[in-house]
């Protein structure tokens, strides 16, 4: 269990001599009890209490990865219940299965299928991280075989899913070097496991029936070696398997009760839109690692778009380049308007621009990644800026009239941009949604 402020206090030196960034070592104890500091912000700990205090400097969840070079993945080390406390480190890793019954043509297809699962949402990459080959066929060597071609047919991170040490040994014999997920460590088989896992230097899930058995388990496999694990329980419901995830969470991160401080994974099963429903609930909380079985589109990008949304830094907004854009193929007279650099606003508008089929020029302004309004009321948006992004785009080498369109919302800036700029500014329309009848209409 984690020490107390008082009790880190105790081992600290007592100089208060700030250099850690405090104003006295009490401070900072606190702080490091609640995760907020770090250890080695004092410089005159001593050794002996730098090992002490190992259990309190350590994150309340542990770091766990799999997979290797560009498509490592890594989940865990979260510190948080909730995205607005601080931040979320490592986005839910979306895996999706391929059976070991499946042979020749048929699991090479469904291998390609699953590594085409990318796609472009707001100007990035999103896609499935992992593939998990699952031992439906209870044969050892079928399971070897179906793994040894995910290794060849893709370069995801593997999972290896089965609960029979034999085949999981045969399947890690054949991809150790790809550094897989082995899943999954049950009570009677947890030395085997282990030693299997501590071997080839593959990290381990752990399965229990329940929390507390969880917990338990977790600890004897710990005691055997094995540092990094991920946690599951055995199938439930989606209610409860919710509630088993999120009360999972607060003991780890709140009670920072160490036997539960691992990731944890959910194999999800049922039609369709089951999956796409039990899945979102537990991206969202707060499963590290959700395994569907569905390898269809139109389930997996709503998925990776919960992931996105969820897993987006609040405060660094998703953000494209400022500058000056083309839609279609636009001439010195198309049509000039600006936005701002928050990527939902900017994709939102291209969009609209691109369905009038009006070839246009679109300005992107530096306001940090803020909307419209929200950067005008931040005076993250005025005269000058736009001014100022008019000429380092160089604007006035692509279109030879002077005429600026700028969103509905901020129309009250227009006088200010008209006497800053000389340009002739024109309100645009306040949604996005009717630009495209704006430039028809009005442009035209």
């Amino acid at each position: 269990m984690a020490l107390s402020g008082l009790e880190i206090f105790k081992l600290l030196p007592k100089t208060n001599c700030k250099e850690c960034g405090k104003p006295t070592c009490l401070a900072f104890a606190m702080q490091l009890a609640q995760k907020k500091a770090k250890l080695e912000d004092c410089p005159h700990v001593s050794e002996d209490a730098k090992e002490k205090l190992a259990a309190a400097a350590a994150p309340p969840m542990q770091l766990v990865k799999f997979g290797n070079g560009d498509n490592e993945v890594q989940v865990g080390r979260e510190t948080v219940l909730f995205r607005h406390e601080e931040k979320f480190y490592n986005p839910t890793v979306l895996t999706v299965t391929v059976s070991d019954k499946l042979s020749g043509e048929e699991l090479n297809k469904r291998i390609e299928k699953i590594n085409s699962l990318e796609f472009e949402r707001v100007g990035q990459q999103i896609k499935v991280n992992a593939i998990a080959v699952v031992n439906e066929s209870g044969s050892s060597e079928k399971f070897a075989a179906a793994a040894q071609s995910v290794k060849q047919g893709s370069e995801l991170a593997m999972i290896l899913c089965s609960d029979s040490p034999e085949a999981i040994e045969a399947a890690v014999s054949k991809t150790s070097d790809r550094v897989p997920l082995i899943a999954s460590a049950k009570e009677d088989t947890a030395e085997q496991m282990a030693k299997i896992s501590k071997d080839n230097k593959c990290p381990l899930v752990v399965k229990a029936p329940s929390i507390e058995a969880l917990s338990q388990l977790s600890e004897k496999v710990k005691s055997g070696g094995v540092e990094n694990l991920v946690l599951t329980l055995e199938d439930k419901s989606p209610r409860e398997s919710l509630y088993n995830s999120t009360r999972m969470r607060v003991l780890s991160l709140r009670k920072v009760f160490r036997p539960l401080g691992y990731p944890t994974i959910s194999f999800i099963q049922g039609d369709e839109s089951e999956q796409v429903a039990a899945a979102a609930s537990l991206i969202c909380k707060y499963s590290n690692i959700v395994v569907v079985d569905a390898a269809e589109p139109e389930v997996i990008l709503p998925l990776l778009t919960v992931v996105m949304n969820i897993f987006t830094d609040p405060q660094k907004p998703v953000q494209v380049e400022p500058k000056l854009y083309s839609v279609g193929e636009p001439d010195e007279n198309s049509p000039l308007m600006f936005t701002t650099n928050f990527s939902l606003t900017y994709y939102t508008v291209e969009s609209d621009v691109e369905s009038s089929r009006v070839a246009s020029y679109i300005l992107v302004v530096d306001t940090e990644g803020t909307s419209v309004l929200t950067a005008y009321s931040g005076d993250k948006l005025n005269e000058k800026v736009v001014a100022d992004a008019i000429k380092k785009s160089n604007v006035e080498e692509h279109i030879k009239h002077r005429k600026l369109i700028i969103p509905g919302y901020v129309a009250v800036m227009s006088g200010k941009l008209e006497e800053t700029t000389g340009w002739e500014v024109m309100v645009g329309p306040r949604e996005s949604a009717t630009i495209p009848k704006y430039l028809k209409e009005v442009w035209q």
